[in-house]
């Protein structure tokens, strides 16, 4: 196959989970397929280079992806779509397949665009649909990110989701359910599991994003609950808007001297660190479209504890690996008491882990590519 990723921001040069799951997949399908990543120009050197077997090429110059408010910058957005397009047409039929991460949406339009009166299917990779999270985003221009999902979603195309609920969501606003297809993303289960050990290590494991759905101050007092029955210390990895409340939160408990903000950690393998020295990761999310640290703490062997709730793939990712609360203080509470004692879940949290290997990743992309290209899917 000659393969076609479409996605403004280029990893390694750029780190997300949507782009590091093109450059997993790409570098592995690189052995035996053409791929091309066209991306804004983060790197340094030519515009076209080669990596990891893949041809990188440049569709203008790089640009900052956020604006002062935190949000991902529209304009950004349009405009690389609307240098992607003309870049793509004329190199469309050398691909037998296009694929494009559907956020920040446009793009999607604009490479639906350049492969018109062709024969190139287009794969979609939907790592979330938002829904009324747009209210929450934008505000008063909620309707505008609306419309610009639900066109994306009625857009034809051959769509991909990372887990059974993104897939449910996207059904409601666009294409059958019956014909998205579920591809995972992945982890290095062997990085994992060879990520060096730091000299620090907590008995209880937070990573992500330091926002408001995540929860942390739920579990800041079901820590403070359960810390003196086993002398536990909880170890929070991340940054974000809520940092500051959550840390005048911390300066409440009664065992604030047990917990730690460490901060944004900038080596990944520093992050897995931690989760290989901690027992029990918990993390009560209400918003997960697929949550890959619960992966990357099944591999590290961690008892993972999770929230139940219906706007998260905890249940699906997880299965009887872990445990899943309610994103309650009190329900929290009940599960890590017993977690922090030794109590672990039915089935191995690593050979759990292994189905989400990026390898068993790729092989099922693959598959799912070729049957776009056949017209089966």
């Amino acid at each position: 196959m000659n393969i076609a990723y479409c996605t403004n921001v280029v990893y390694p040069y750029i780190t997300g989970g949507a782009e590091k799951r093109i450059y997993e997949i790409g570098r592995r399908l690189a052995d035996d397929h053409k791929i091309t990543i066209y991306g804004r120009h983060y790197w340094d050197g030519p515009e076209v280079i080669i990596l990891e077997g893949m041809t990188l090429q440049a569709v203008g110059p790089e640009r900052d992806l956020y604006t002062e408010e935190g949000r991902r910058s529209i304009s950004e957005a349009i405009d690389y779509a609307a240098r992607l397009a003309p870049k793509l047409r004329t190199q469309i039929d050398e691909h037998d397949i296009v694929i494009t991460s559907v956020f920040p949406y446009f793009p999607v339009l604009s490479t639906k665009l350049a492969s018109l009166r062709t024969d190139t299917p287009l794969v979609t990779t939907w790592h979330e649909v938002w829904g009324d999270y747009w209210e929450e985003y934008l505000g008063h221009l909620a309707p505008f990110g609306k419309l610009t999902e639900h066109v994306t979603a009625r857009t034809p195309q051959y769509p991909v989701a990372i887990s059974s609920i993104t897939a449910d969501r996207l059904a409601a606003i666009g294409p059958p359910r019956e014909t998205i297809e579920i591809v995972p993303n992945g982890i290095d289960v062997e990085q994992v599991r060879s990520a060096p050990i730091p000299e620090q290590g907590y008995d209880v494991l937070f990573a992500g994003r330091l926002i408001e759905h995540k929860n942390v101050d739920v579990l800041l007092d079901a820590f403070d609950e359960v810390a003196d029955n086993h002398d536990a210390t909880l170890g929070i990895v991340g940054d974000g808007p809520e940092r500051e409340r959550l840390e005048r939160k911390q300066e409440s408990l009664t065992h604030a001297d047990h917990v730690e903000f460490l901060g944004f950690l900038d080596d990944y393998d520093d992050v897995l660190g931690h989760m290989r020295a901690t027992d029990v990761f918990a993390s009560p999310s209400t918003r997960e479209g697929f949550g890959i640290t619960f992966v990357e703490a099944m591999a590290a062997n961690c008892t993972v504890i999770a929230a139940d709730h219906p706007d998260s793939a905890a249940d699906e990712v997880i299965g009887d690996a872990g445990f899943l609360v309610d994103p309650t203080v009190e329900s929290l509470t009940e599960t890590l008491d017993p977690a922090l004692s030794g109590e672990r879940p039915p089935t191995s949290p690593v050979e759990r882990a292994q189905r989400y290997d990026w390898d068993a990743v790729t092989d099922q992309a693959e598959r799912a590519y070729q049957r776009a290209i056949d017209g089966s899917w």
